[in-house]
């Protein structure tokens, strides 16, 4: 029993110094491999910081820097109304009127009375007069010449309530016509000729020759990014050739229920014949977004599920892997918001061959 087992072990000893010499040759040889193996050569780049303009477009359309409503002061029935929407107006020019019966009828009313406070203010001065006279002579009471006075007065009191009722009857005849109060284009009507209308509702709204603006609806967040002052340039849809220079001159102060966007007004800037009111246009704007550093497209490559690039140990030549935040970026530039700082170096040719901690030999340097 005892030679059987001192017989096995005789025969397999060999055999497992056998196998553990060339386990230890094999790692030997792969370590001699790879500390001879020569560094991969690769480009690189030195991270810088620089102030960063990020183009903005938004869509809107051309309004008139001033738009009015005009409406009659009055209530009544439309008996003319033939404007339309683009005429052109000039200050003062008749728009539409009301028919004027009743107001031509207070009229004669109000002259009739004026008539006859003007008749009674005659006789009341006769015969203050008469009364002066005679109390000047002794024939007649003081009683009688104040009663005279005070007739006298109170009958040039109702001449003068009678004219300012004939100045109201004429200004409501005037207000059966409604007049454009400034030159412009007609941009929307009201009701037509017919309809009885009231005080105050829009029968034509008038856009005024004295400017124009860019209107756009801007999300929030692009609203308080834009500084104050900032310069837009305006295009058309249509023709981007056709363009005008603008600065935002007014911001509305509550958003939109609906779209919670707020109202930006451009105020256009010798604008060119062809942006005409209610065309769509394109305004483009530069915000600074503050230092940004931008890298190549090809430097980025990608670890843990993250973007992420290879840094650069200048004194070892070694590589360590690090994933960054990516702002925006496109074919040829990336914008890294997070994970890189100025005057660190990161490969930027090379990046799929790498691995962590290995030695490179940047081109166009010694090995």
């Amino acid at each position: 029993m005892c030679n059987r087992r001192t017989t096995s072990r005789q025969v397999f000893a060999p055999i497992l110094m056998v196998a553990a010499s060339a386990l230890i040759l094999a790692a030997c040889g792969r370590d001699t491999e790879t500390k001879e193996s020569p560094p991969r050569p690769v480009r690189t780049t030195t991270i810088e910081k620089r102030e960063s303009l990020v183009p903005l477009t938004f869509t809107g359309r051309v309004e008139a820097e001033d738009e009015v409503s005009v409406a009659f002061r009055i209530s009544g029935r439309l008996l003319a109304n033939d404007i339309k929407v683009g005429d052109r107006v000039e200050a003062g020019q008749l728009l539409a009127e009301l028919e004027p019966q009743n107001e031509l009828s207070g009229l004669r009313q109000a002259k009739a009375a004026l008539s006859a406070a003007q008749g009674q203010l005659t006789q009341a001065r006769n015969h203050y007069e008469r009364q002066e006279t005679l109390l000047a002579q002794g024939w007649t009471t003081r009683a009688n010449f104040e009663a005279a006075t005070q007739a006298r007065q109170t009958a040039q009191s109702q001449v003068e309530a009678a004219e300012a009722q004939l100045s109201s009857a004429h200004d409501l005849v005037s207000f059966t016509e409604l007049r454009a109060d400034a030159a412009g284009k007609i941009i929307a009507t009201g009701p037509p000729a017919g309809e009885v209308v009231q005080a105050g509702q829009m029968i034509a709204r008038i856009a005024r020759q004295d400017g124009r603006d860019a209107v756009f609806d801007i999300p929030a967040q692009m609203v308080r990014s834009a500084p104050a002052g900032v310069q837009v340039t305006v295009s058309l849809t249509d023709d981007p050739n056709v363009t005008a220079q603008g600065r935002i001159r007014q911001i509305a102060a509550q958003a939109d229920a609906v779209t919670r966007t707020f109202e930006v007004k451009v105020g256009l800037t010798d604008p060119p014949a062809a942006m005409r009111l209610g065309a769509t246009v394109n305004g483009r704007v530069e915000i600074n977004s503050g230092p940004t550093i931008d890298i190549p497209a090809t430097a980025l490559t990608r670890i843990n599920q993250q973007p992420a690039v290879w840094i650069l140990d200048p004194s070892t030549n070694v590589v360590a892997a690090r994933n960054v935040e990516i702002l925006r970026f496109d074919q040829a530039q990336v914008t890294v918001s997070q994970g890189l700082d100025a005057g660190e170096i990161i490969v930027t040719a090379g990046v799929q061959a790498l691995h962590p901690g290995q030695r490179v030999r940047v081109l166009g340097s010694e090995p």
